[in-house]
């Protein structure tokens, strides 16, 4: 009977010890993602005419400290929307750190640049916010802050994005997401606005696919076209990260 009890136990500590040998993250981790997206949606504003665009990047973390870095890249054609403008890509480059205030309660905080290379526009495209976020279970409040002018908005510096929202899981792979959002451009009110969405994610193993409606409450941003690209639509992504 003592020997049972002892190979139970030996046996127990071992798939303990396992259990948590799979649950430990590694110090460092590097990954990257890419997607497909038939609109390319920032802040409720499409950047890509209502034209789908492609998605890339790469993100470092370690583990123990939770400070990150990374880049990403989308094409665009909102640059060249604007006379003098010349640009089709946006490259972002950020680093933050994230990690758990008390249990359930998450903060991440960091400074991300976009950049729009050659983008000619004077004041110029590329914009640097600071941004802070807090979250409680599935839900966030998150703000960022310009430090420069806004995407090349005049006299825009310390412009700020109040963004509101929650991620929740509803079993089967699948996620709720919902966002409100509003965008304060400094010393231009006439493009402050407001936009909302709510989608639906689904973890599919080998590749991530959301689909979710954005609307905005401006008609400021208009294309070439004349579309409004604020206006309320479906948005189809797919996206593998690894």
């Amino acid at each position: 009977m003592k020997k049972l009890i002892l190979a139970t136990a030996v046996t127990a500590a071992f798939m303990s010890s396992t259990a948590q040998a799979q649950d430990k993250k590694p110090d460092h981790e590097v990954s990257f993602n890419a997607a497909v997206v038939s609109d390319y949606r920032y802040r409720g504003i499409s950047q890509t005419r209502l034209d789908p665009a492609l998605q890339g990047g790469a993100d470092y973390v370690n583990n123990p400290s939770g400070f990150y870095v990374g880049t990403w890249l989308s094409t665009i054609k909102w640059i060249k929307d604007v006379p003098g403008g010349d640009a089709n890509i946006e490259w972002d480059i950020y680093a933050g750190k994230r990690g758990e205030i008390v249990p359930d309660v998450s903060y991440d905080v960091g400074v991300l640049t976009y950049i729009y290379p050659s983008n000619n526009l004077n004041p110029s495209a590329n914009t640097t916010e600071l941004y802070g976020q807090i979250g409680y279970g599935p839900a966030y409040l998150k703000y960022s802050h310009s430090v420069t002018n806004l995407f090349g908005f005049a006299d825009s510096k310390n412009s700020g994005y109040l963004d509101i929202g929650a991620n929740i899981d509803v079993g089967n792979g699948f996620t709720v997401n919902l966002h409100a959002g509003r965008q304060r451009v400094r010393n231009n009110s006439a493009a402050s606005y407001t936009d909302y969405k709510v989608g639906v994610t689904k973890d599919f193993g080998f590749m991530t696919g959301s689909l979710a409606y954005i609307d905005t409450n401006t008609d400021a941003y208009v294309g070439p076209n004349g579309k409004n690209l604020g206006k309320g639509r479906a948005v189809l992504s797919l996206s593998k990260t690894f």
